[in-house]
């Protein structure tokens, strides 16, 4: 049996299937992209209402199945922007129903952590998630997925985004930044913002159009951000890691796809005798695969929830969600 997973979080709107060996059958997603400036919760779930139904369409199609060989629907409950979740909730709830299926709720951040690890073949890995609205370093510990470090204002993917429009440009930043920053070359100073096991990118970001307005070359404020960013959250993760009995590292969320993070990662865990893994950018972005599979994991633990109890949660933190699947592997590990 296969199972199918809803994702609208925020500006994506994607639908997965994955088999029970986690064999990814059918990926279908559509990216809200505003017209100028940041993403707008309404717009972007409106675009959601009306891409999801098409988007079920095409994945039932490319993975060859129908309602009958499905054996729940997933979708992610939070954390998110709320018009957004609750778009994707609604078009689950509406399968549920109509194909009579069971309905899972599955937290986002989680799904990075099991979509990586299930790919990666790393028992218990720690992921450093790095998206749009999430900055955090993962781990898991007494029963739950902990947060062992996070963002204290913004995240790294809103920050990017903020930059570049600022800057002139338009939505989404990160990639634009990553092309620009390779032609970039002086390395100009910026606040290396790191409070402990937390990061904070607020003041770089005042302090990068700060300099803009005095003259700098866009390339370099794109190469010294990158540098500096990158290095901050590289540095949170060697610090987990150090606590850390494994010395395995995952990577999860679109900035994850940047090449000069995922090199900078790379190079300090290997240099620590450890394996870092990256997810291909299909997986590692916002998609319904990851809902899924993590869906069919808390599905075959028990987890399910009816209609009407489905509310969707835009703040849900990582930690305060169950993960019944992990309890009895962790518990004849020790972990």
């Amino acid at each position: 049996m296969a199972i199918l997973g809803i994702e609208s979080t925020a500006h994506t709107a994607s639908v997965g299937i994955v088999s029970e060996s986690a064999e990814v059958l059918a990926i279908a997603s559509d990216m809200y992209r505003p017209p100028s400036g940041g993403i707008h919760p309404r717009e972007a779930a409106n675009h959601h209402v009306d891409h999801l139904p098409g988007l079920v369409e095409r994945a039932l199609e490319a993975a060859q199945l129908g309602p009958t060989d499905l054996e729940a629907i997933a979708f992610a409950q939070g954390p998110g922007l709320g018009p957004c979740l609750r778009a994707g909730a609604t078009v689950a709830r509406t399968l549920s129903l109509a194909w009579d299926l069971p309905l899972v709720p599955v937290n986002h951040c989680v799904a990075h952590v099991e979509i990586a690890r299930v790919l990666s073949g790393l028992d218990d890995p720690l992921l450093l998630y790095a998206s749009g609205g999430n900055t955090q370093v993962i781990a898991y510990g007494r029963g739950r997925y902990r947060v062992l470090g996070e963002t204290i204002d913004i995240g790294i993917g809103n920050f990017l985004d903020k930059l570049w429009i600022a800057l002139g440009g338009t939505f989404p930043g990160g990639p634009a930044i990553e092309a620009e920053a390779k032609l970039g070359t002086e390395l100009l100073p910026l606040p290396y913002s790191v409070h402990g096991m937390d990061v904070a990118f607020s003041g770089m970001l005042t302090a990068t159009l700060a300099l803009h307005a005095k003259g700098a070359k866009r390339a370099d404020l794109a190469y010294s951000v990158e540098v500096t960013a990158y290095s901050m959250l590289t540095e949170i993760t060697e610090r987990a890691l150090a606590h850390r009995k494994h010395g395995a590292v995952v990577l999860g969320g679109g900035v994850a796809c940047n090449e000069r993070l995922r090199a900078m990662v790379r190079t300090m865990v290997e240099e620590r005798g450890g394996t870092m893994f990256a997810p291909p950018r299909s997986l590692c972005v916002d998609n319904g695969a990851m809902i899924a599979w993590t869906g069919h994991l808390a599905f075959q633990s028990g987890l399910s929830v009816l209609p009407d109890a489905s509310a969707v949660q835009p703040r849900q933190r990582t930690d305060l969600v169950a993960t019944p699947w992990r309890e009895a592997r962790a518990a004849s590990v020790g972990l």
